[in-house]
């Protein structure tokens, strides 16, 4: 079975995510067809927020009108997705950031060597002073040799480019007092704001071990990570890794998280940030995590075994990207996560904004609980308020490897995709592959549920799952899913079920479906009578297709 490891070399995912596709017409086609997948949906739109204005109002809400926004001034629409001249894919507002970088390199004073500041670098002398007058109040280029350099933490005043050489090579390491919020490295003002910073060539080393090992790694909101962009605009992190921060490897933040209800983000926001060729790992929440920001590119990027060490143990939320509370325009190209609790998680807190405008062009998940897990915390069941915010998911070109259960989370379940809450949600392009040894006891492998609508899932492979209950289940009843297509898709000795339709569901259409099973049960498994079903094609399975009380062979 494939595995991976901390030192992968990420620049090989988009070579090892094609070494598991049947498409053959080329990814600029593949990304054109999900375009035409989405607009097929008629996406729904998202609801206007409307609030009365008065003075009593505006004394009694002044630090949600002092911290966040209503999501509804933000509204855009999903970035179109571009080619270059060397064919690398890209959305369309990169052109923004490219012409960002050429600005910062002439705006660039002076080249200096931290070592002429009186850097040892000998992983023992606290370097902290000799980085703050190399970096000075900005407009340098700082270059760091190899090395292990000791400090309290570095703060990067705008127009900075900070250059390490390489990766395992440069390393900045926590020094053993400092607290556990401490921010390795991070912009120097989060709440005025900077701009233009590029970070390059490190290995971050957050120094777990200066804590006690029995207690939680992370002190509260966007602290304790590797790298911190709190309110930063035009911000680059190239080649570097994270190494057991206490929350995040690389968090693209707000000045502040904040919870003040759903359709609220924080002001504040980072904006155009590009991180690439990033490793991490051991790290107490997440990998990669977004929070109230705007147009964010992760591209060719790994992230692996988290220590969960942030949450109470056995109930660790710990996922390799996540893209969380009020982010939008973020576009992952090309990534891979193995071992984690979510691959890819998209979502909000239930008193945040969702995440919305979310594309995933290529990624591979290897052995994480929930490969793909989309979700609006706290707006699934019937008794909840539905989501204002959980719109727009195109996901092409991915991967999900022997999803497996994991002691991060104890009780949830494996899965290779879950939908919750979001609505216009296009998978296009999907490979999933189980171990047919493992015990998956019976429950679903891909799940659209929880008051989720307007959802395409087309061009599915999925083979493997042979003690699963059903490869794709959509979840009816008074809180299930509804307006979901289901089509082209193959399946190869799998589950006992192949499709499992649930009740009460307005609208659901499936076509084209091929599955063989050595010893299936029920081929498509429909709980209600006005499903539309074309070409729906089962082999092995003692009952072929159950529809409403009926069967047919």
């Amino acid at each position: 079975m494939l595995s991976l490891n901390k030192d992968h070399n990420p620049l090989t995912n988009k070579e090892l995510i094609g070494s598991f596709s049947e498409y053959k017409d080329g990814l600029q086609n593949l990304l054109a067809e999900t375009d035409t997948l989405f607009q097929k949906l008629n996406p729904l739109p998202e609801p206007a927020h409307t609030s009365s204005f008065s003075l009593k109002n505006v004394l009694h809400g002044l630090p949600k009108f002092l911290l966040s926004t209503s999501s509804h001034k933000n509204q855009d629409p999903l970035p179109q997705i571009e080619a270059d001249e060397e064919g690398g894919i890209y959305p369309d507002w990169k052109k923004k950031l490219d012409q960002a970088l050429i600005h910062l390199e002439q705006e660039i004073e002076q080249e200096v060597n931290v070592r002429d500041f009186g850097a040892a670098g000998d992983g023992i002398t606290d370097d902290t002073e000799a980085f703050r007058k190399a970096i000075g109040h900005g407009r340098a280029k700082v270059l760091i040799p190899a090395g292990v350099y000791i400090t309290r933490g570095i703060r990067l005043p705008s127009w900075t480019m900070l250059i390490g050489a390489g990766k395992g090579l440069t390393t900045i390491k926590l020094h053993d007092k400092a607290p556990r919020g401490r921010q390795l490295v991070t912009n120097s003002s989060h709440w005025r704001g900077n701009h233009h910073i590029y970070v390059q060539g490190m290995s971050l080393d957050w120094n777990v071990e200066r804590l006690d090992p029995y207690k939680k790694t992370a002190s509260g909101n966007n602290q304790s990570s590797c790298l911190t962009y709190a309110h930063v605009t035009f911000g680059w992190v190239k080649e570097v890794e994270g190494i057991n921060p206490g929350l995040h490897c690389f968090d693209v933040s707000s000045a502040i998280y904040t919870y003040f209800g759903d359709a609220t983000r924080a002001r504040r926001s980072s904006r155009y940030i590009w991180l690439d060729q990033l490793n991490g790992y051991g790290f107490g929440d997440d990998g990669i995590t977004t929070h109230h920001s705007v147009n964010i590119l992760i591209s060719n990027c790994h992230l692996c075994d988290p220590s969960g060490r942030s949450h109470k143990e056995g109930f660790s939320n710990s996922n390799g990207i996540e893209v969380d509370d009020g982010s939008r325009n973020v576009m992952l190209l090309n990534n891979s996560t193995t071992r984690c609790f979510g691959g890819v998680e998209i979502k909000a807190h239930h008193n945040s904004a969702a995440a919305s405008n979310t594309q995933i062009v290529g990624h591979i998940s290897i052995n994480d609980n929930r490969a793909y897990n989309f979700r609006h915390i706290g707006h699934h069941i019937e008794t909840d308020p539905e989501s204002k915010t959980a719109f727009n998911i195109k996901a092409s070109h991915i991967v999900a490897v022997s999803p497996i259960r994991t002691p991060l989370y104890k009780d949830s379940t494996p899965r290779a995709m879950v939908i919750s809450a979001y609505k216009n949600v296009a998978i296009n392009h999907f490979t999933v592959i189980g171990d047919p040894e493992y015990d998956y006891r019976g429950e679903p492998i891909i799940a659209v549920q929880y008051r989720s609508r307007n959802i395409i899932l087309h061009d599915l492979k999925i083979r493997d799952f042979k003690t699963a209950g059903a490869d794709i289940k959509v979840f009816g009843g008074p809180h299930g899913a509804d307006s979901v297509e289901i089509r082209k898709v193959k399946i190869r000795n799998s589950a006992p079920t192949a499709v499992h339709i649930g009740p009460d569901i307005q609208s659901i259409k499936i076509s084209d479906v091929q599955a063989v099973c050595e010893k299936g049960n029920k081929g498509l498994v429909v709980d209600q009578s006005n499903a539309k079903i074309e070409d729906f094609h089962s082999l092995g399975y003692k009952t072929p297709i159950s529809i409403a009380n009926t069967q047919q062979a």
